[in-house]
């Protein structure tokens, strides 16, 4: 390498999606919004929340960060805003934490409202204290450096999905959904009728009507019964 290397690339200018999106996100469980995204968007299951209480829904801003390394997650939070998702993409390194319990405090100050990390944290007890939506692949005590290299709001990849800054990223205790920024208009309107569909099919169930979870008639020849 010639000179010296780059410790930390940053963008700072990035898109953000309306309050109208957003708003159409609150409270939406994570079945809900796969279902409207065509079954896709879904994180690594292994990441899930530190208490199955904890559920959210915000804009992303992202943050990659090297094996034993955050320096990129530090510096994230002089570059975040109030309503972000705070997601620390690590390609799954299991060797040290990458936040802890003061630094969550900060975020949720300035405004964070989740933070999802593909790799590990620690200071379990004080990040519940933190009171902010913590959801991690698991949990360590080791710290990592600030060394880099590192990028704020570049495309990464967390929990195998591709997530850019601005998409949706929409989490609770099944797991985490992101939403491409430039599909999330078509993914509001789908989502309405996934939640009409639901809607009257709990309608129905309350009734005692049973549901019809799958045709028979339309497998035709297809069928065998064996007895």
């Amino acid at each position: 390498m010639i000179g010296d290397p780059v410790a930390l690339t940053v963008r700072r200018n990035i898109e953000r999606p309306s309050k109208t999106i957003m708003k159409a996100f609150a409270g939406m469980p994570t079945g809900f919004v796969t279902d409207a995204y065509n079954g896709k968007g879904c994180l690594d299951y292994a990441i899930k929340p530190l208490l199955p209480t904890m559920n959210f829904s915000g804009s992303a801003i992202t943050a990659f960060c090297g094996p034993m390394d955050n320096l990129a997650a530090m510096a994230i939070l002089d570059f975040a805003k109030k309503g972000d998702v705070i997601v620390i993409a690590t390609t799954g390194d299991d060797t040290a934490a990458t936040i802890g319990d003061l630094w969550a405090f900060w975020a949720k100050k300035i405004g964070v409202v989740a933070i999802v990390c593909d790799g590990l944290v620690r200071d379990v007890t004080g990040l519940l204290k933190v009171d902010i939506p913590v959801f991690a692949r698991g949990i360590k005590p080791n710290s990592a450096f600030k060394n880099g290299p590192g990028e704020i709001n570049t495309t990464v990849t967390c929990g195998g999905v591709t997530i850019s800054a601005g998409d949706i990223i929409v989490g609770d205790r099944d797991g985490l959904v992101a939403i491409p920024l430039a599909e999330a208009a078509q993914v509001v309107e789908r989502l309405e009728l996934v939640k009409k569909k639901e809607a009257e099919a709990e309608a129905k169930v309350k009734k005692g009507m049973k549901l019809k979870f799958w045709d028979p008639d339309a497998l035709g020849s297809r069928l065998h019964y064996i007895d």
